[in-house]
């Protein structure tokens, strides 16, 4: 847990990982978000802390990606420990993740959980369990590579045709040359071609991110609460 480093606004933000674990992406973003006045929180689905490799990851996303209630319970588990901490407070919640974060997320979104807002990076965007009208309370951002082809052209429809018919107030930033996983900067050391760091993209993203929780959770006087 990351504690605001200058004056507290009063928001805090559930930072959700990638498919191995909590890493170096998580963690420099809790710092960001530390930096702008937001308590932050990572949230390990995996369990026990681990950071899990190889035939143990895919093994694990299977099982997520084959049971989207079981992912909602367990990301729904990190915002529950994050609303019990001091200086939280409940209505005043985000939570945001990164490639299978970005997917965990979402789907926290869909299962109608009380949080102000959620934001989505490189993360797939549909699901198993699409949401129904009223279903979505949260504010919802997804930003998407064109070329990322984990995420197809067919699946961008889809997800704008199932937040539309939801009701969800929803937004999408599309970047026309950025692959999956262009907000990690490590990304490159895994040697899959259809991932790749795109520095632009990201800046732009983590602007766009800073705004939309100013919006939905941070624009207030900073709390007099002990940080």
């Amino acid at each position: 847990m990351y504690r605001p480093t200058v004056a507290p606004n009063g928001a805090a933000v559930l930072v959700v990982h990638e498919a191995d674990g909590i890493g170096g992406n998580v963690r420099t973003h809790c710092r960001k978000l530390a930096a702008l006045g937001y308590i932050a929180a990572a949230a390990d689905l995996h369990g026990g802390g681990r950071v899990l490799q190889g035939d143990a990851m895919h093994r694990a996303l299977d099982v997520f990606r084959g049971d989207p209630a079981m992912l909602r319970r367990r990301v729904r588990a990190g915002l529950d420990a994050l609303c019990t901490l001091d200086g939280v407070h409940p209505d005043r919640i985000a939570a945001i993740g990164f490639c299978f974060g970005g997917t965990a997320v979402l789907e926290l979104a869909r299962s109608g959980a009380q949080v102000a807002a959620v934001a989505s990076f490189h993360g797939l965007l549909t699901t198993a369990s699409p949401a129904c009208k009223g279903d979505i309370r949260a504010r919802v951002l997804a930003a998407t590579g064109a070329l990322d082809p984990l995420v197809p052209p067919q699946d961008i429809t889809a997800f704008e045709t199932e937040m539309s018919e939801a009701g969800a107030d929803w937004h999408l930033l599309t970047h026309g040359r950025a692959l999956h996983s262009y907000t990690n900067a490590a990304v490159g050391d895994l040697g899959d071609p259809r991932m790749a760091y795109d520095p632009f993209a990201h800046a732009l993203s983590f602007a766009t991110l800073t705004a939309f929780l100013a919006a939905t959770v941070g624009d207030a006087e900073p709390s007099q609460e002990k940080a």
